[in-house]
Formats: C-alpha cells, structure tokens, sequence
C-alpha cells in the first residue's frame, strides 16, 4: 500500500500534467500501438515523438504544413 506522502505526491505531479485524447478507428489504432512496439516505445512515448517532430518540421517550414 502506497504512504500518504507517496499519494500525494504522486497528486502533485498529475496535476502538472494535461490530457489529450484521441480516438482513432479500432484498425488505426492498432497500427499505432505495432508501430510503437516495432520502435520500442509506449504508445505515448511514440505519439508525442510524432507529434514534436512534426511541430518542428513545420516550425522549419511554416508554408508547407500538410493538412
């Protein structure tokens, strides 16, 4: 069983985090979740790499973002 300060704390750092959801189809969705576990990573380890990458890339080139 987690100690008081551990909840707590563990309070405190969700907090500091935001929540996004997306809904992809059951078939995208489970092209993600292989994708990310031929890399190596969690789903959202992957997902926030693909999104920073494309953030920079259109950051880089701010005429060109694919829509």
């Amino acid at each position: 069983m987690a100690t008081k300060a551990k909840l707590e704390g563990n309070k405190r750092h969700i907090e500091k985090l935001d929540q996004i959801m997306i809904r992809p189809s059951k078939e995208k969705g489970a092209e993600i979740r292989a994708a990310a576990a031929v890399a190596g990573q969690s789903l959202q380890a992957y997902i926030l790499q693909a999104v920073a990458e494309r953030m920079e890339r259109e950051a880089r080139n701010p005429c060109t973002n694919d829509q």
